[in-house]
């Protein structure tokens, strides 16, 4: 791991053992209750692993909080800036791209914003997110082709689609030029479901 990533990691793990302790859970419930193994969770929470973006899903889900307050920097405002170079890089390619959490809002009902790039070749699959989750994608440059549930679609520059992040999905770039796009995720009750 590089030191930006070592230290997003350092502070994911913290953030997870402090929302574990708040529900006095053991290590095993909040690995029962994510559905990871028990070592996963050590390992986040010493800030070893560098967990993917379903581990982070899972974590976040099992603990009632959303993804955004397990990775971006706590800020006592209501506002919050996040600056060009400081979101956090969550997802990063074999060839390059990167997929960077820019924003987020707090529970209950939450929305984050990504910024992502998928060079040529990449792809990057993602699990169905909790029931009712709602996903909105713009294209801005070159050509993603999203496979939502089984169904394909093609977006070039401009193109916009939204679709339930609730089913099995994935991104992915087949053209021969850097593809980059917005997403944004709206996850709805997030610590009210039952």
């Amino acid at each position: 791991m590089d030191a930006a990533t070592s230290s997003l990691a350092t502070a994911i793990g913290a953030r997870v053992r402090k929302e574990r302790q708040a529900r006095s859970w053991t290590l095993d419930q909040l690995a029962t209750a994510s559905d990871l193994s028990r070592r996963m969770v050590i390992n986040v929470e010493q800030g070893a692993a560098n967990p993917s973006v379903g581990t982070l899903l899972r974590l976040s889900d099992a603990l009632g909080v959303g993804l955004p307050a397990l990775v971006e920097t706590p800020e006592p405002a209501a506002v919050k800036v996040t600056r060009a170079g400081t979101g956090a890089v969550l997802w990063t390619g074999d060839n390059g791209g990167r997929g960077v959490l820019v924003a987020g809002t707090e529970r209950p009902d939450v929305v984050e914003l990504w910024d992502w790039t998928l060079e040529p070749g990449e792809a990057h699959g993602a699990e169905a997110h909790a029931a009712g989750t709602k996903e909105l994608l713009m294209v801005d440059t070159g050509t993603v082709t999203l496979d939502i549930a089984g169904e394909t679609f093609a977006l070039g520059k401009g193109d916009a689609i939204s679709f339930p992040g609730d089913v099995p999905h994935s991104y992915a770039n087949a053209g021969k030029r850097a593809a980059r796009f917005r997403l944004s995720v709206f996850e709805p009750d997030v610590g009210g479901r039952s």
